[in-house]
């Protein structure tokens, strides 16, 4: 009590308000970013709610929540491993960067090595190689020994980017310079460096080395240096690597025999790449899907429909699910050869094996079925498919594309009504495309509104939307609506002098009043 009898006013104050900030901070606590928030929370638990965390900036700060304001919790190597995981395989890399430099001061937990070969890997799929590398060469600033695991990672993240020079490097001074010692793994991939820059003399020189650096090549070695000389178009010398394979008494893979049958079609030589798969499967070996990707592609490069579709079909029922593009090339070549039907057994094939066609696969179908004047099959076809997906704006524009081919405009405005309310917006194609299409029907009336419509929207017509629009009213003898589209023509800024030149010509030579619409013309282009 003498303290307090001897303090002033004003001490007395500060001290009354220090109390209460005191009194107030104890009571004060900050809003988690997710409810319900724990009130235990262990590190496997955290780990668990990054995890499922949808959204990355949730994630990272449920991350610094739990470490800055929740009692008595302090994060370890795994909560750090598994932010920096989702943030790097996000790219989200300032973010990466960031709890890297909070972990290297953070003498308290120790690092594993399987954080960094993560950043290392995403680093090298983002494209940055130089921040993979220097991600490698820093690993031991956080007191983890770097591993071959580390090593192969960098290495393969390089090869991805090209930067076939560093791996070189990079295998150079692995032993001296960052005290790893290099596997069978390592060299495979120095291996397929050296034959991405096309020195497969080098990747020859690396494998008859092995031995001496304690390594036992392997049929994925082989099949690199085979894929070198394929990729060279040393047919010859890969046949050769081939028959080593087997000399040493070992079954070559799917990939191995893909490699070989790749060979022969880059040089034409489909009949022997044939062959190949005959003696692949009759040595036991089942084709994987790139086998069958290669094959089909090459059978739709030689347009041999029925051969691309049955490897398709064998594809399906080995459950394999066909890219795609692949899917697109084998209903394209069956339709060129006018096998439309076969293209539409294959479409609902895909459905009943769960391979639902996607927006590409279904627009190239419907494309043919249109050119074929199978508008109602087409309609049907796309009804078919919009109870499964929703369809693309490539999927509607080619549907209506077909039919206004086809002059079946009711239908194709009722499509459009349908995309419309479907939160679709037409763009430039659509419009040009019923433009034309109402210019085929002698409507070019009609064709004028949309193309006002259009300008307004912002959609740009091309010169070949403006020239059916001008040869349709020159057909009909509509001279006033002529000069108005070519005006609309103008101001568009599509029109270049070849254009107007032809414009003039056509308005002169066709229209009875052709020199007073030019006359008229020049006048408001002037003004």
């Amino acid at each position: 009590m003498w303290c307090l009898r001897h303090l002033n006013i004003t001490d007395a104050d500060s001290l009354l308000r220090s109390i209460s900030a005191v009194r107030y901070c104890s009571h004060y606590t900050v809003t988690p970013p997710i409810k319900p928030w724990p009130q235990r929370l262990y590190p496997k638990r955290l780990v668990s709610m990054i995890s499922r965390q949808q959204n990355l900036d949730l994630a990272l700060q449920i991350f610094h929540h739990a470490g800055k304001y929740h009692p008595d919790f302090s994060h370890n190597y795994d909560t750090y491993n598994s932010i920096i995981h989702k943030l790097s395989r996000a790219r989200a890399f300032d973010a990466v960067e960031s709890l890297l430099s909070e972990l290297k001061h953070n003498t308290q937990i120790k690092c594993g090595e399987n954080l960094f070969i993560t950043v290392i890997r995403n680093y090298g799929l983002a494209g940055r190689p130089e921040l993979a590398v220097k991600t490698f060469l820093r690993i031991e600033k956080f007191n983890v020994q770097r591993s071959v695991r580390s090593l192969n990672t960098l290495l393969n993240a390089l090869v991805q980017n090209k930067r076939y020079d560093l791996v070189h490097l990079m295998f150079k001074n692995s032993r001296d310079k960052f005290k790893v010692i290099p596997n069978v793994f390592t060299c495979n991939i120095l291996i397929k460096a050296l034959c991405k820059k096309n020195d497969v003399e080098g990747a020859i020189r690396v494998l008859d080395e092995m031995p001496s650096m304690g390594m036992v090549p392997n049929v994925v070695t082989y099949t690199t240096v085979l894929g070198g000389y394929v990729w060279r178009g040393d047919i010859e010398s890969a046949k050769r690597v081939f028959g080593e394979i087997l000399d040493r008494g070992w079954v070559p893979d799917a990939t191995t025999y893909t490699v070989l049958m790749d060979g022969y079609i880059k040089l034409g030589r489909l009949i022997d790449a044939v062959k190949v798969m005959d003696d692949m499967e009759e040595n036991g070996v089942e084709p994987n899907d790139v086998t069958y990707g290669v094959m089909i592609e090459a059978f739709c490069k030689g347009k041999k429909s029925g051969e691309a579709r049955n490897l398709l079909d064998d594809m399906l029922e080995r459950e394999y699910v066909p890219s795609s593009a692949l899917c697109c090339k084998v209903i394209d070549v069956l339709c060129e050869e006018g096998k439309v039907g076969d293209a539409c057994v294959l479409w609902r094939r895909l459905l009943r094996k769960n391979c639902t066609p996607d927006n590409a696969i279904s627009s190239t179908l419907i494309h043919w079925l249109c050119k074929d004047g199978k508008i109602r099959e087409a309609k049907r076809l796309f009804d078919e498919f919009q109870k499964g997906s929703i369809p693309s704006m490539l999927t509607y524009n080619t549907l209506i594309a077909g039919m206004c081919e086809c002059g079946e405009l009711t239908e194709a405005g009722k499509l459009w009504d349908d995309m419309v309310e479907k939160e679709q917006e037409p763009n430039a194609f659509t419009y040009n495309m019923l433009i034309n299409g109402f210019c085929k029907i002698g409507s070019a009336k009609e064709g004028i509104r949309i193309l006002e419509e259009m300008l307004d929207k912002g959609c740009l017509p091309n010169k070949s939307t403006f020239s059916s629009l001008i040869e349709a009213l020159i057909e009909s003898r509509n001279e006033g609506d002529v000069a108005k589209v070519v005006l609309m023509a103008v101001s568009s800024g599509v029109i270049d002098n070849d254009s107007w030149h032809f414009f003039v010509n056509r308005i002169v030579n066709n229209l009875d009043s052709g020199a007073t619409t030019l006359d008229r013309l020049l006048v408001e282009n002037a003004n």
